[in-house]
């Protein structure tokens, strides 16, 4: 290949990388909103499930079961919120952030006999003959299996939420849960399941995070990542083909300060780490003024308690 070949297709592939953990995060938040949700502790559950990967996978050698130990991590903190939130009637808001703050101090606390370990990182795959395609074979035949999982599972919440039964009564009760309870559905359990997954999913992003995109182990190695999953959603306007398109354009924006730094522009490297975060902001002030957009697409009961009377 060419240099300007071999240039285009390092960028694509940290770009990749880059908004991987992004999609698995925001598609579990998608959901878990869906179900008329808020769930702020994602950077939380992405810390669990990324010390919890890591540890798994290093003492086992097997990061099959390093990517289990991570999202029953997230699935486990997602439990303690559902249980607070719509079990105990707690503050959605309040037991979120909490649930940040309790993720980040018990990571790293769990993490402190893991820091400076190397880690050989999930093996890409090597398809024969596809994986040889100038340009095509490394951009779309060499990735590991997480990569390709996040576009699986973008595709089967679109499909689930838009085509199914359950994804019809999961909408449903983000939009009216006493309607739906009028109507027989079990509100509290739908939702409890819903935000299970969403913890799954913050677990899995986490797993991304220690044992493929950086693999090791690093005290709050999300960098807020699980709050840019948080904005992806309204940026999406909870769609998911839109939500996998912002998460590819925030990971470009945030592998933009290597290469920029790489090619020799001279900007302050503490400048460019703050463009995915000044982003972020710029994206939700412009959405926000789009009110019909988002009175459209939002659930209206979310971060509402309910509880049946019957």
């Amino acid at each position: 290949m060419s240099p300007e070949s071999n240039m285009f297709v390092m960028i694509a592939l940290t770009i990749i990388s880059a908004a991987t953990p992004l999609v698995y995060a925001a598609i579990g938040e998608l959901v878990v909103e869906k179900s008329g949700v808020l769930n702020l502790g994602v950077e939380g559950m992405m810390l669990a499930g990324a010390v919890s990967g890591f540890a798994v996978a290093h003492v086992s050698g097997s990061a099959m079961l390093g990517v289990l130990a991570g999202v029953f991590a997230g699935m486990l903190l997602a439990l303690i919120f559902a249980f607070l939130t719509l079990g105990l009637r707690a503050s959605q808001v309040a037991t979120g952030l909490a649930l940040t703050i309790f993720g980040i101090g018990l990571s790293a606390l769990m993490g402190q006999a893991l820091i400076g370990i190397a880690y050989e990182g999930i093996p890409s795959l090597n398809i024969p003959y596809l994986s040889d395609i100038p340009v095509l074979g490394p951009l779309l035949f060499q990735h590991d299996l997480l990569v390709y999982g996040s576009f699986a599972l973008v595709i089967a919440v679109s499909y689930f939420l838009k085509y199914t039964r359950a994804g019809l009564i999961v909408r449903a009760i983000g939009d009216s849960p006493e309607a739906a309870h009028a109507l027989g559905y079990p509100v509290l359990r739908v939702r409890y399941l819903a935000t299970l997954f969403g913890g799954a999913c913050a677990g899995l992003s986490g797993c991304y995070l220690s044992m493929a995109y950086a693999p090791m182990w690093v005290e709050s190695m999300s960098a807020g990542r699980g709050w840019i999953a948080l904005a992806l959603v309204v940026f999406a306007t909870w769609q998911p083909g839109r939500l996998l398109f912002g998460a590819y354009l925030f990971g470009g924006i945030t592998i933009l300060q290597l290469h920029a730094q790489a090619i020799g522009i001279n900007v302050p490297s503490q400048l460019m780490s703050m463009l995915p975060y000044v982003a972020t902001i710029i994206v939700l002030v412009l959405i926000s003024r789009d009110r019909g957009r988002i009175r459209k697409n939002a659930p209206a009961s979310i971060g509402q308690a309910f509880h049946p009377t019957k």
